[in-house]
C-alpha cells in the first residue's frame, strides 16, 4: 500500500527548475533517492514536507493531501538531515524530555526498544557521540513517535564507511518492521546495499524511478555496476 504519493510537482528557481515530479512510497520498502549534487533532491524532499512552496502538483500521505493535514501528517513522519546539532552539552535524556512533548503518540516502549537497537546511550551528551550515532539519535527521536515514514536527506554523507554500513544495516531493520524509507545520496553503494526502489533524478527530472532490479535491468550495460551506469548516463547527458 502507497503510504504517500506525490504528483507532478514543480518549483522555479532562477537558475534552477525542478520539473514534473512524480513517485510513491509504499510501507516496508526502501527508495534511493539518487543524483548528483544540485540535481533536485533536496528540493524535492523540502517540497514534499511543506519547507517550501511548489509551484503545482500534489502531495498526499496516507491518503490525506498534505496541504490540509499538514499537522497531522507531521505527527506520523521522521524526517533527518544528517547529524542534527543538539545542544552538545544536553544529556540524551533531557534532550528527549523535551521532544516528545511536542508529539501527540510519543511511545515510550518504544523509544527503550530503539534506544537499545541502536546502541545509544541516554545518560550521554551529543557532543560525546559520534557523526554515526549522532544520525542514530535523530532516527531515534523519530521512531519514538511511531514515525511510518522516514524521509532521509543525505544521512549517510560524512560518514566513515563502518558508520555508513551500520546505519544502512538499521534502515534494513526498519524496513522490516514496515517503516517506508526514503533516502537521498550520492553514494550509489548506498543505494547497492539496502535499497528496493531507485529514483534517479538529473537536472530536475526523474530520469528513472522503478525497483533496483528493473534499474539495474534497463539501465546497466553488461558487466557495470550500479555506479558506473550512473557515470555513464551522466556523462551522456552532457555530450
Amino acid at each position: 500500500m502507497s503510504v504517500c504519493e506525490v504528483r507532478n510537482l514543480s518549483k522555479s528557481y532562477p537558475s534552477f527548475i525542478l520539473s514534473d515530479i512524480s513517485f510513491g512510497l509504499t510501507g516496508g520498502r526502501i527508495t534511493g533517492f539518487i543524483g548528483r549534487n544540485g540535481a533536485g533532491k533536496t528540493t524535492t524532499i523540502k517540497a514534499i514536507l511543506g519547507f517550501i512552496h511548489p509551484d503545482c502538483g500534489e502531495v498526499s500521505y496516507f491518503g490525506l493531501p498534505f496541504s490540509e493535514n499538514e499537522r497531522e501528517i507531521k505527527q506520523r513522519i521522521g524526517f533527518s538531515t544528517g547529524a542534527v546539532n543538539y545542544y552538545p552539552k544536553k544529556k540524551i535524556r533531557n534532550i528527549v524530555a523535551v521532544t516528545k512533548t511536542f508529539y501527540n503518540n510519543w511511545d515510550e516502549a518504544a523509544y527503550r526498544e530503539y534506544l537499545k537497537l541502536f546502541s545509544l546511550d541516554e545518560n550521554k551528551m551529543p557532543c560525546e557521540l559520534s557523526e554515526g550515532m549522532k544520525v542514530k539519535l535523530n532516527l531515534l527521536i523519530a521512531l519514538s513517535h511511531r514515525a511510518e515514514i522516514l524521509i532521509l536527506d543525505e544521512p549517510t554523507s560524512g560518514l566513515d564507511p563502518f558508520s555508513r554500513d551500520e546505519l544502512l544495516e538499521s534502515f534494513v531493520e526498519l524496513k522490516n518492521r514496515g517503516v517506508a524509507i526514503l533516502f537521498s545520496t550520492h553514494i550509489t553503494s548506498d543505494i547497492e546495499k539496502c535499497a528496493d526502489d531507485i529514483m534517479y533524478i538529473r537536472k530536475g527530472k526523474l530520469a528513472a524511478n522503478c525497483s533496483k532490479n528493473e534499474f539495474c535491468q534497463n539501465y546497466c550495460k553488461s558487466g557495470e555496476t550500479l555506479e558506473e551506469a550512473v557515470l555513464r548516463m551522466e556523462k551522456e547527458v552532457k555530450a
